[in-house]
């Protein structure tokens, strides 16, 4: 029974792998910069990733049906010359679209951050799409929130849905909200050894926060982080959240007390996130290997992509029959879960 063959570009620890998985999708190719993040990838898929995309040939990657990519932020504008294709020379997007010239996939799904669709009055990503139309491909994008789809981790994406435009796909739509009521409560280790504890006197609480019950007695969670105090001046890093809230984005960078994680108030004691708790706010299953060095595993989930998140796309992707539905098999099986 053929699969869907996939490549994964700038691809980290592997969040798009992680999502193909669940659909029997084969991975023909990664690359991925990072060292470190190569040999969590590696660890992981026994897939070693191939180094800088921008030094490798097009026509050295096996045939794929679809480019899957988390590209770099790397920002760029038109200028009001309108020269398409070339408009993305020196960009890492340059990448994926002279993969896509050549190989010609069935489909693209790229992420980014959301402020792609701000950034130079929105000349970015106008300049996106036209390449991508150019390329003879339909676009479809949004930004969806990883609290929306069973992750409680406040983190807002944009997405790209590419469909070669022979497909003929016109009716694709992105996955509706779970509406999965889940808090970070849900996700916590018990007393994890590698989570940092704070103990400062510039610790402020400004509230309490416990969930209210409806009339039925079911409890109802927010969804959404819950600010209840802050460390020093209360900058970034240094803001206290409820556990029964969510988490804030997890960050590869970043300072304060609560650099990378965020601050949260658990059973009387302030503290940071676990690598293991970082990695199920990303969606990744426990089975995941972590890399051992503790800064090298923030940095690769905040890096990430919400696995969650991608495997509603996915579902959706299959649903417009742009594959062979001998290719779709566990839809029913995602469907009954």
């Amino acid at each position: 029974m053929s699969r869907v063959k996939f490549i994964d570009l700038f691809a980290g620890i592997g969040g798009f792998h992680q999502a193909m998985m669940q659909f029997n999708a084969q991975c023909v190719f990664a690359s991925e910069w990072d060292k470190e993040a190569a040999k969590t990838y590696f660890e992981n898929y026994g897939i070693k990733p191939a180094g800088d995309i921008t030094k490798i040939e097009a026509s050295d990657i096996p045939p794929h049906d679809m480019i899957c990519a988390g590209f770099p932020c790397q920002a760029f504008s038109i200028s009001g010359k309108q020269r398409g294709f070339e408009d993305a020379r020196g960009t890492l997007f340059f990448d994926i679209a002279r993969i896509a010239k050549f190989h010609k996939p069935k489909v693209l799904l790229l992420e980014n951050v959301r402020n792609i669709e701000r950034h130079d009055n929105g000349k970015t990503l106008k300049t996106v799409v036209e390449i991508l139309n150019s390329l003879d491909y339909d676009v479809y994008y949004k930004v969806l929130n990883a609290s929306n789809f069973g992750l409680p981790q406040n983190r807002e994406r944009i997405f790209i849905v590419c469909f070669r435009r022979d497909l003929n796909i016109k009716n694709f739509q992105f996955p509706p909200p779970s509406n999965k009521k889940v808090a970070l409560l849900d996700i916590l280790e018990e007393n994890p050894k590698d989570a940092k504890i704070i103990n400062r006197p510039d610790t402020y609480f400004t509230k309490e926060y416990y969930p209210q019950t409806n009339l039925f007695g079911d409890v109802e969670l927010p969804n959404r982080p819950i600010q209840i105090g802050y460390v020093n001046k209360g900058g970034q890093g240094e803001r206290i959240y409820s556990p029964y809230g969510h988490a804030i984005t997890l960050s590869a960078y970043g300072g304060g007390a609560g650099a990378k994680t965020g601050l949260y108030y658990i059973d009387g004691k302030i503290r940071k996130l676990s690598p293991r708790e970082c990695a199920r706010l990303q969606g990744f299953p426990d089975s995941f290997k972590i890399h051992p060095s503790i800064n090298q595993a923030y940095k690769q989930f905040g890096n990430s992509v919400a696995v969650n998140v991608l495997v509603a796309i996915i579902e959706q992707i299959y649903k417009t029959g742009c594959f062979d539905l001998k290719e779709t098999q566990n839809i029913s099986s995602l469907e009954a879960s």
